[in-house]
């Protein structure tokens, strides 16, 4: 129950840092692609076989990463059930493309060659890694918790019916005469 009083509390700053991560990721990564498809020779650029590669997939992890805080703040404010759904799903799917870029970092880490702007992409790309599975994980754990498990405090103060009993319904449709009986 800690843990998800915890994760609520920190989840919309995370989602900030991850925002702007994800941004200077998308700014690193369109200068380097830039740079990289004009075959401009940059001091700060360098390169390898698996430049290119990693510019992409950084490109395609940082819009997919922009584009889930969305869905994360919308939870953070409604913190339900329906709205949990969306910034988990999102959440994993830009986990899972920043993780593929982070592998890919990894490559080119390994491979050397690399400039300083690409330095800073792959240390962008670590920290966004790091963050975006933070957020999963505060995400999971405000899920399994009493305290978010799909409910409201909003949602419990409020009555889970209209008001009608089954009678009540039945009866209704009954004097309808042309619907059938509720079942």
């Amino acid at each position: 129950m800690a843990a998800a009083a915890a994760g609520r509390r920190y989840i919309g700053p995370l989602l900030c840092v991850n925002l702007v991560v994800h941004g200077a990721v998308l700014g690193l990564a369109g200068w380097s692609l830039n740079k990289f498809i004009d075959r401009e020779a940059h001091r700060h650029l360098g390169g390898n076989t698996s430049t290119g590669y990693l510019l992409v997939f950084s490109l395609v992890a940082g819009v997919v990463g922009a584009c889930s805080v969305l869905p994360g703040l919308v939870h953070v404010r409604a913190w339900r059930g329906g709205s949990l759904a969306s910034a988990v799903s999102t959440g994993l799917v830009s986990w899972a493309l920043t993780a593929l870029a982070f592998g890919l970092a990894c490559k080119h880490i390994t491979l050397g060659n690399r400039g300083r702007r690409l330095r800073t992409l792959e240390a962008f790309i670590t920290i966004s890694t790091l963050t975006q599975l933070l957020y999963l994980i505060l995400l999971h754990a405000g899920a399994l918790s009493t305290v978010s498990g799909g409910r409201s405090r909003r949602d419990r103060d409020e009555p889970s019916h209209v008001g009608f009993s089954r009678e009540e319904l039945d009866g209704s449709r009954k004097a309808a005469g042309d619907l059938p009986p509720f079942q």
